[in-house]
């Protein structure tokens, strides 16, 4: 939303009011808070006539300050409000002369009171600032009022996240519109809004309204980042670093951090696809075509048309093509592989579900009173209205039947387009349940498997998301084309949804709509098997490697196979998500906040703490990349690269860059024909680049997610000190890129003289 026209002038229709000084300061209850008028007041008389902002100043958790504004603070609550903890910590004020300080941790937000100024720092210095602008509340044409915030872009200074965005992964320039829509991956819309971006300088701003935030980055004043809302009220957090690591987890502190999903999910999903054709007979084909050809599946996903046509969702199998469910879930259970059906919020009218949810109240209401529908997607569709606690029963039971049957997950589709022209059950404000939607959708879903199926157990695989739906993964990139100019969309995409604190993201391998080239295919299988989740999934064809040419077929296999054997590696990752609420898959910059090439980089991204993956684009086959500095070894060949370079070379279908950070200790599982197994038996320790006199530990985890043990590598010249508290008979040790002359060990210790291989 642009208020003004050019520097100078302001939008016909418009009024911009912002805080001319500190009127008064009163403290309560641990917060602040300033009575600021937007008018001078030269005598007594100035008093009348003019807007007062109401400023709220207080600490939710350390290393964050909220600033509440209100303009007129009569206004009715409207809900939905996201789930933010708030820990009510006390804000430390100190006032000096002309300046008030609020110190959350080593955050700091100095104000000046003569003209209302600005300024954030941390115990590394400023962090930016703004001038007396940096609040307004702004009367606007039409009776129709705003509030907005302003921040200071420095030089330098570049911005992510605001959810998955598949525009330029840097957001400096852009105008944002947090608000759900489902426009594929090509545009500017997304189908995951999250009102929450991490800047370079090593802050983040959450604004707290699940309603549309608008966002100007750097775009209707180019030294301003701003973020407006419409009415009377503004709340927004200032969340301090200094790392962007430290950010996100904070930022997931505040609003929820993801779930740890199931071991299984990191294995491979397999679906029938949207459109296609099929019923048990084509389903056995594909996934004994698969073990035929040695390609490890985890999980078997079923698309719409499991359901009857013209009645999504009824969550009726359709049993002219799958006339013994029941029996079908079992046998495909016993092949070992977890079962995903497809569903989405809507309801048909020619469901068998529509007569009961409209007699009931469980679908939501025009104002009239009348059942909202259209015909878009399917005819005559209704939406279930989950601010009603019994439809949200009655959804999660009509899901429970499908589960007691012998379904482990749901892909929860949709939940994107929802009207703003209806009435809820609870009474909540349409325009906050808009983008909200997606959040009770989910939370409705995740809740019953965990109910069901046990809390380590409940993952869904889900398309659209607000703020706080990072505690419901896994999430896929939605509708792309099967192109590398896709490819590449699709990962400015995800790298933008995991800079906005969800932990895990997934995209449909060869792209959804159309087919892609048996070129396209193996390389978007590489990619798609070296991120968080990973699914074969398209829209009117079948996409078992076959399909596109036997060399498909040894790719899948090599990179399935891979992955599996870096499980004991990512789960533990995974399990370091849980906790800290730092992504799985994450940018370059979140890696290496010091490097200032890795802020730009939206190509490669880190799959954990330790390796660099860079996909192919290009038919060419060649990969352009960057290493930050340091010692850098390719997983698959074992050949070392000094950072601090670009490199542009040929990487056939079996490989790509994937490259290991030095002072890492990669632990590797002894099985690559599944997900699921016992990571500590047989486990290899891949030492990596150690430095002398440097030091690095590892976590090792079960497939539950338990930490059982762990391994610590400690280098003095010569020497590698290698302890764990894993027996010794069950692990090995790879020191790459060194040989080992000597060793000694105890059964929790080994001690490795090294020397440098010869060149």
């Amino acid at each position: 939303m642009k208020f003004t026209d050019g520097n100078w002038l302001v939008r016909e229709g418009y009024q911009i009011h912002f805080p001319r000084f500190i009127y008064e300061v009163a403290e309560k209850d641990g917060a602040v808070t300033l009575y600021a008028p937007c008018k001078y007041l030269n005598h007594r008389g100035a008093t009348l006539d003019g807007p007062l902002l109401t400023i709220r100043i207080s600490a939710p958790t350390d290393e964050v300050v909220r600033i509440q504004t209100w303009h007129f603070k009569g206004e009715k609550a409207k809900y939905p409000t996201f789930d933010v903890l708030d820990q009510a910590k006390s804000v430390q004020l100190e006032e000096k002369q002309d300046m008030l300080s609020f110190t959350s941790g080593e955050l700091k937000l100095s104000i000046t009171k003569s003209n209302f100024a600005l300024s954030f720092e941390n115990a590394a210095g400023r962090l930016t600032d703004t001038d007396g602008k940096g609040l307004a509340w702004i009367d606007g044409p039409e009776g129709k009022t705003y509030m907005r915030g302003q921040i200071r872009l420095g030089v330098g200074e570049h911005l992510y996240g605001l959810g998955e965005r598949f525009t330029p992964f840097v957001k400096n320039g852009q105008s944002v519109d947090i608000w759900n829509k489902d426009g594929g991956t090509s545009s500017e819309q997304s189908y995951k809004n999250i009102p929450f971006y991490l800047s370079s300088k090593g802050y983040g701003i959450f604004v707290n309204h699940p309603e549309e935030v608008s966002f100007e980055l750097g775009s209707e004043m180019v030294s301003r980042s701003q973020f407006s809302v419409k009415g009377e009220y503004l709340d927004y957090y200032f969340i301090n670093g200094p790392t962007p690591k430290e950010v996100v987890s904070r930022y997931a502190e505040l609003t929820g951090k993801p779930a740890l999903p199931p071991a299984w999910s990191f294995g491979l999903w397999l679906s029938t696809s949207f459109t296609t054709d099929y019923d048990e007979d084509t389903v056995n084909h594909f996934i004994d075509g698969m073990a035929e050809r040695g390609i490890p599946l985890s999980v078997f996903h079923f698309d719409c048309f499991w359901m009857k046509e013209f009645e999504w969702s009824n969550f009726i199998w359709d049993r002219r093509n799958f006339p013994d469910p029941e029996g079908m879930l079992k046998r495909l259970r016993d092949k070992g592989l977890k079962i995903c059906v497809w569903i989405n919020p809507y309801i048909a009218q020619k469901s068998p579900l529509f007569e009961e949810g409209m007699d009931k109240g469980y679908l939501l209401k025009k104002v009239n009173g009348d059942i909202w529908q259209w015909d878009l997607w399917q005819a005559g569709m209704a939406i279930v209205d989950f601010t009603n606690p019994a439809a949200c029963a009655w959804f999660q039971g009509e899901l429970k039947s499908l589960l007691d049957m012998g379904v482990d997950s749901f892909k929860t589709d949709f939940g994107e387009r929802i009207p703003t022209d209806v009435v809820y059950y609870d009474g909540s404000d349409p325009q906050k349940m808009h983008n909200y939607y997606a959040y009770k959708y989910n939370q409705v879903v995740f809740d019953l498997l965990k109910e069901v199926k046990g809390e380590k157990e409940a993952v869904v695989f889900a398309r659209s998301a607000t703020t706080g739906a990072q505690k419901f993964p896994v999430h896929w990139g939605g509708d792309c084309d099967s192109t590398y100019d896709a490819m590449a969309e699709s990962l400015r995409g995800g790298l933008s949804l995991t800079s906005s604190g969800f932990g895990y993201w997934s995209h449909d391998i060869g792209g959804f709509e159309n087919t892609a080239t048996p070129d396209v295919f193996k390389r978007w299988t590489a990619f798609g098997l070296l991120s968080s989740h990973s699914r074969f999934h398209g829209s009117s064809s079948y996409r078992v490697p076959w399909n596109f040419d036997d060399e498909a077929v040894e790719v899948a296999r090599h990179f399935t196979k891979l992955k599996n054997k870096l499980m004991p590696y990512l789960y533990a990752q995974a399990v370091e998500n849980n906790k800290t609420g730092i992504p799985v898959m994450r940018p370059m910059f979140m890696e290496f906040p010091e490097d200032p090439v890795c802020e730009t980089l939206d190509r490669q991204y880190m799959l954990g703490d330790s390796i660099l993956v860079a996909p192919i684009l290009n038919e060419d086959g060649i990969a352009s990349f960057y290493l930050p500095k340091g010692k850098w070894t390719h997983l698959l060949t074992g050949e070392e690269r000094e950072g601090g370079i670009w490199i542009k070379e040929y990487y056939d279908y079996f490989s790509l860059p994937l490259f290991v950070k030095s002072n890492s200790i990669l632990p590797l599982g002894k099985k690559d024909d599944n997900a699921v197994y016992d990571y500590l038996e047989g486990i290899t320790f891949r030492i990596y680049g150690m430095d002398d006199g440097g030091s690095t530990r590892r976590d090792l985890v079960n497939a539950e997610g338990d930490i059982k043990a762990n391994v610590t590598v400690e280098r003095m010249d010569h020497t590698l000190r290698v302890k764990t508290n894993i027996r010794k008979d069950q692990f090995k040790i790879e020191v790459v890129g060194k040989k080992t002359i000597a060793s000694k060990s105890s059964s929790n210790e080994t001690v490795l003289e090294i020397v440098r291989e010869k060149q």
